[in-house]
C-alpha cells in the first residue's frame, strides 16, 4: 500500500474498503482527533468531504484539520461499535462524545471483615466488601445510614474483632452498648452468626426491602413487653416509628414496579447529561448522572448507549431485565437479556420523568458551579446557546423587551427592560407614558413606544440592542417591526415576538411560531425577560392609577393644591386615613379653612 503521507485525502478515502470498521482522523501533529464507526468505511468517511449545509460548524472545523485517515476492519457493525467505544475511552479524541464523570458519588459499603461495619465511602475497593449506591446526594445517603443505625444495633467502632482479639479480653463495652445501639460483640456478648443476621437485615434495607427489619423490631418489642421490660419495648416502638418515617420520606416509588433500571438523557448545545435510577423492590436504591461532552455527531441514541455502557461498567454491574428509556438506544443488541421499554403513560412514564428531573437538577448544579468558578465562560456558553436557539447571527449580549399595560384603556403605560449577558440591567430600565393613543389599542401603543425608544437612541448615537423582544403575538410584532423598517434599522437589529405560550416565538414574515426547547437555558432567560417586563410595567401602571385616585380625591377639593396634598400624605400616608382624621388633626397640617373644606367635601361624597 502506498504511504498515506504521500497521498491526498481524496486518495486516502478512495482506497478505503467498503467493509464495516472503525476509522480515525489525525491532524498535522499526528494526534488522533476523531474516532468513528461505519457499516461501510469508504461511504461513511467520504461523506465528511462532501460540501453540505447539513454539516455542523464543528464538523467543518474538524475536516480542515484532517491530514491522515486510518482504519480498522472488523467483522460486523456491532464489533465496530464495541471497538469504537474502547478506542474513544482510551484515546479521548477532541471531537468525540466524551464521558466526563468527574464526580465521585457517595456509596454505602458493608465491610468485608469480622462483624462487618456499614459505612459511607466514595472509594470502591475490590476487597470483597459489598457496595450499594451510588446515591445522588450525600443527604440521601445519610438518610439511609441514619435509619439503619437507629433501627439495627450494629457496631460503629473501628476495633479489630477477630476471634483471637476478642479472646484476649482487651476490650470493654462502650457507650453505644449502654445506649442499646450495639450488642457488644467486642466482649463476646453477641455471636458472629447473630450479628450476621442483623447485617442481612441492613442489606435488605439497602436493597429497598424493609419487611425483615419490621418483623425483627415487632418481634423484639413483643418479647420485651412480655418480659415486662417496658422501657426496652418503648425503644423498639420508637425504632418502628423511625421505619415508618423513613418509608414515607422516600424511597418507595411503586408497589407494582419491582425491579427496573431507568435511563434519561438531557442534551444541551455542547453537553449531555445521562441519568441512571436503579429501582429494587419498588424503591430507589441508587441515582447518578454522567456528563457527556458532545462531539461532532450529537446522535442522542448513541449518547444514551454510551451512558448505559458507562453505568454497566462502573456502577450498575448488571442491568435489570427491564430498562425504561425515553427512546431506543443505538445498539440495544449489546445488552443481552435486557428488554428496553419506552413508556407512553402510567407509572413507568412517571419514573422516566423522575429520572429526567434528577438530570435537570444535576445540570443546574453543574452550571451554577461553572458560573461561580468561571463567570466569563458561563456567560459565553449561555450566549452561544441563545444565539443558536433563537437563530441569530450574533450573540444577544444586549436584549431589550417591551410590554404594554392598561386597565380598560385607562392610564396606558409601557415598559422597556434591558438584559446584559443574560442578566437584568435595572439601571437601564425605562417607563413610558403612552401619549398619542386613546383607549386600549395595544398595537398602536407598541408602535409609539418602540418608535420613541429607537428614534432617541439613533439621535443620540447610542448603542442599539442585539435583540428586541416584544411581549405579544404577531400583531404587536408587526407593529414594532414596521417601526424598525420606518427607522431603517430592521436589518441591523433582529426582533421576535412572544406568544401566550412562553415557548412560542414569532419572527417577522413568518406566520407560524417557532418552538423553543422547554429544557434549555434560552427559554429560562426569555421567561425571566418577560416576567421582568411585566413586573416593571405593572408596577408603573399601579403607581399611575394610585396617583390618579389621589388627584381625584384631594386636588379636586376647592382650595387644596399640590403642596397641601403633599403635606397631608406626608402626615397621614393615605386618603383613607385623611378621611378618618379629626378636624384638629387636619388643622395642624393645612389650617382651619382648608380643613373645613376637606371635611365638607368628604361629607358630601358620603351623603351621595
Amino acid at each position: 500500500m502506498p504511504n498515506k503521507e504521500q497521498l491526498s485525502l481524496k486518495e486516502q478515502v478512495a482506497i478505503l474498503p467498503l467493509s464495516p470498521g472503525v476509522y480515525q482522523f489525525l491532524d498535522a501533529s499526528g494526534k488522533i482527533i476523531y474516532v468513528g464507526k461505519a457499516k461501510s468505511l469508504r461511504k461513511r468517511v467520504s461523506s465528511y468531504f462532501v460540501q453540505s449545509r447539513e454539516h455542523s460548524a464543528k464538523v467543518r472545523v474538524m475536516v480542515r484539520h484532517i491530514v491522515e485517515i486510518r482504519h480498522i476492519v472488523v467483522g460486523s457493525e456491532t464489533d465496530a461499535l464495541l471497538l469504537e467505544n474502547s478506542l474513544i475511552k482510551t484515546l479521548q479524541p477532541r471531537y468525540n462524545i466524551l464521558l466526563k464523570d468527574d464526580k465521585t458519588y457517595p456509596w454505602i459499603v458493608v465491610r468485608n471483615e469480622p462483624f462487618p461495619r456499614i459505612q459511607s465511602t466514595r472509594r470502591l475497593v475490590r476487597d470483597g466488601s459489598r457496595y450499594f449506591g451510588p446515591y445522588g446526594s450525600v443527604a440521601m445517603q445519610h438518610s439511609v445510614l441514619e435509619f439503619i443505625r437507629e433501627s439495627i444495633p450494629l457496631r460503629t467502632c473501628g476495633l479489630n474483632l477477630t476471634p483471637a482479639s476478642i479472646a484476649k479480653g482487651n476490650y470493654a463495652p462502650c457507650l453505644q452498648y449502654h445506649l442499646g445501639n450495639c450488642k457488644a460483640p467486642c466482649v463476646g456478648a453477641q455471636s458472629e452468626s447473630g450479628y450476621a443476621e442483623l447485617v442481612d437485615m441492613a442489606v435488605s434495607v439497602l436493597k429497598g426491602d424493609l419487611r425483615p427489619v419490621r418483623a425483627y423490631l415487632e418481634g423484639e418489642m413483643q418479647r420485651a413487653a412480655a418480659d415486662l421490660k417496658f422501657e426496652q419495648a418503648q425503644r423498639y416502638k420508637a425504632r418502628l416509628e423511625a421505619l415508618d418515617n423513613y418509608r414515607s420520606r422516600s424511597v418507595i416509588v411503586s408497589a407494582r414496579i419491582v425491579d427496573v433500571d431507568v435511563f434519561s438523557l438531557l442534551v444541551d448545545d455542547d453537553t449531555a447529561y445521562c441519568n441512571f435510577v436503579r429501582i429494587r423492590n419498588g424503591s430507589v436504591v441508587g441515582v447518578f448522572t454522567v456528563r457527556l461532552s458532545c462531539g461532532i455527531e450529537t446522535d442522542e441514541a448513541e449518547m444514551l448507549t454510551l451512558g448505559i455502557q458507562h453505568a454497566v461498567e462502573n456502577v450498575a454491574g448488571e442491568l435489570s431485565r427491564e430498562v425504561i428509556v425515553p427512546f431506543m438506544p443505538s445498539a440495544a443488541m449489546l445488552f443481552d437479556g435486557v428488554t428496553f421499554t419506552v413508556p407512553k403513560r402510567g407509572e413507568k412514564l412517571e419514573l422516566l420523568e423522575f429520572s429526567l428531573k434528577s438530570a435537570r437538577i444535576y445540570r443546574a448544579e453543574q452550571l451554577k458551579n461553572l458560573e461561580i468558578r468561571n463567570p466569563e465562560r458561563h456567560t459565553d456558553r449561555l450566549m452561544n446557546a441563545m444565539q443558536k436557539e433563537l437563530r441569530l447571527d450574533r450573540q444577544p449580549r444586549h436584549i431589550e423587551c417591551f410590554d404594554n399595560s392598561n386597565l380598560q384603556g385607562t392610564n396606558p403605560v409601557a415598559s422597556c427592560v434591558v438584559f446584559r449577558d443574560g442578566r437584568p440591567s435595572r439601571k437601564e430600565y425605562r417607563h413610558f407614558n403612552v401619549k398619542t393613543v386613546v383607549g386600549a389599542d395595544d398595537f398602536a401603543s407598541m408602535r409609539e413606544i418602540v418608535y420613541r425608544r429607537y428614534r432617541r437612541l439613533l439621535d443620540e448615537g447610542a448603542e442599539l440592542p442585539d435583540l428586541i423582544v416584544v411581549d405579544g403575538g404577531k400583531g404587536q410584532l408587526s407593529s414594532a417591526y414596521s417601526v424598525l423598517c420606518e427607522l431603517g434599522i430592521e436589518k441591523r437589529v433582529p426582533i421576535v415576538g412572544l406568544a401566550k405560550r412562553i415557548e412560542e416565538v414569532y419572527y417577522p414574515h413568518d406566520p407560524m411560531p417557532y418552538y423553543l426547547s422547554r429544557t434549555g437555558e434560552p427559554l429560562k432567560v426569555i421567561c425571566h425577560l418577560r416576567d421582568e417586563a411585566h413586573r416593571f410595567g405593572i408596577t408603573f401602571h399601579r403607581q399611575k392609577r394610585s396617583n390618579a385616585f389621589i388627584h381625584s380625591e384631594l386636588e379636586d377639593i376647592k382650595g387644596i393644591g399640590e403642596k397641601s396634598v403633599a403635606a397631608l400624605l406626608k402626615r397621614f400616608r393615605s386618603v383613607a386615613r385623611i378621611r378618618k382624621a379629626s378636624r384638629s388633626e387636619l388643622v395642624e397640617v393645612v389650617g382651619e379653612s382648608r380643613a373645613d373644606a376637606i371635611i365638607s367635601a368628604f361629607a358630601g361624597k358620603q351623603a351621595e
